[in-house]
């Protein structure tokens, strides 16, 4: 298959995080170009989560994002690599894994639904050390909510 000249790859690394499950969670999102370049970083508190619903928050807040900076008609052409350290939400992304709690599920549609918009998005599972960013994100929000 051939790339088109305009075609831009961004890879967008996702973490979501609890302290206690349920508890105070947060979420890391940094976006990088297909150089490694950052193009942006964001971390947010969440309020009470499972650490499964603040790693799907993260791919939420993550693909939103993507569409406020570049439009839609740009995502359309773009070819998006969200990656994350959570391989149950890679597994249940990629439809490998059945969802069979109900506030997953939801999320999961939240997810699907905002896919449409895209034109090539994949969802891969890297190790906890290539994700250190996103993760530091999180951890960073955290502990300013905590202490």
């Amino acid at each position: 298959m051939f790339k088109k000249n305009h075609q831009k790859k961004i890879f967008i690394f996702t973490d979501g995080g609890s302290r206690g499950n349920p508890g105070p969670a947060a979420l890391g999102v940094v976006i990088q170009d297909e150089n490694g370049n950052l193009i942006k970083e964001y971390g947010e508190f969440l309020g009470e989560k499972t650490n499964n619903e603040a790693e799907y928050e993260a791919v939420i807040f993550a693909l939103k994002k993507i569409k406020h900076l570049f439009g839609k008609k740009k995502i359309k052409e773009m070819e998006v690599a969200v990656k994350t350290d959570s391989e149950l939400l890679t597994r249940q992304l990629n439809g490998e894994y059945k969802i069979e709690n109900a506030n997953l599920q939801s999320l999961f549609m939240k997810v699907w639904n905002l896919k449409i918009d895209f034109g090539e998005i994949n969802f891969q599972h890297v190790a906890r050390e290539k994700n250190k960013r996103a993760d530091r994100l999180v951890n960073n929000i955290l502990n300013s909510r905590l202490f």
